[in-house]
């Protein structure tokens, strides 16, 4: 399989376990910069040193928020989304309240995609809903994508790499069906091989978010 831009633009380079150092962030800045990725991903805490080691750089500052079982209230996620963004991360992967679509509480679901979406596009920045494929019935990924439609986001994501499994092809080809044009997928959970990541591309993912990303694009150089 082969895409149509470099596979090192698909990336995210992530880090997101809990112990993760000052060390560990300038490493994958400065892996994403000499990789020519399209982003990097790490915890809220760390976004200012991010910022300041891609300063002046084309690549995006990427943070989660109510990461990673993302039932927190609406305005605890709304008020680390603001401190994220005046901290200069410029993408937001917000991960959907699991708890409240378990209970089926669809209104809050909505709402708060609603609430964050407007709030990260008053700032001009992009807004990903984290959907948590792995664990969601076929029915309740049908839902979330209808919100995710009515709501506007940016991008739908798969997984946080947390909870359930991670990216799957049958999530992908999901969200692809159902989602506007204008929507686009980001892939996360699992990809660890040059053979996967070419896969969910090829089925529509815009991004691949990744901890395994040097290793995959030195696979493809061997």
């Amino acid at each position: 399989m082969a895409t149509s831009k470099p596979l090192a633009s698909y990336f995210e380079h992530t880090v997101l376990k809990p112990d993760t150092s000052h060390e560990d962030v300038e490493r994958v800045c400065r892996e994403a910069l000499q990789f020519h990725f399209a982003g990097v991903c790490v915890p809220p805490y760390f976004v200012e040193q991010a910022a300041d080691l891609l300063q002046d750089s084309d690549v995006d500052l990427v943070t989660v928020i109510g990461f990673p079982y993302g039932y927190s209230t609406t305005m605890s996620k709304f008020q680390e989304m603001e401190d994220a963004m005046q901290a200069g991360a410029y993408h937001m992967d917000m991960v959907i309240n699991i708890a409240a679509v378990k209970a089926q509480d669809w209104d809050l679901v909505e709402t708060e995609i609603q609430t964050l979406t407007r709030l990260a596009h008053s700032e001009d920045r992009i807004v990903k809903v984290i959907a948590e494929s792995g664990i969601m019935s076929e029915v309740e990924l049908d839902l979330i994508i209808r919100i995710a439609n009515d709501c506007g986001i940016d991008y739908l994501k798969t997984s946080t790499g947390m909870n359930g499994t991670g990216a799957t092809a049958e999530a992908i080809e999901q969200m692809r069906k159902g989602l506007s044009a204008g929507i686009r997928i980001k892939a996360s959970g699992g990809i660890r091989t040059r053979e996967a990541a070419l896969e969910m591309i090829s089925l529509g993912a815009d991004r691949i978010g990744a901890s395994a990303s040097v290793a995959i694009m030195q696979e493809g150089a061997n």
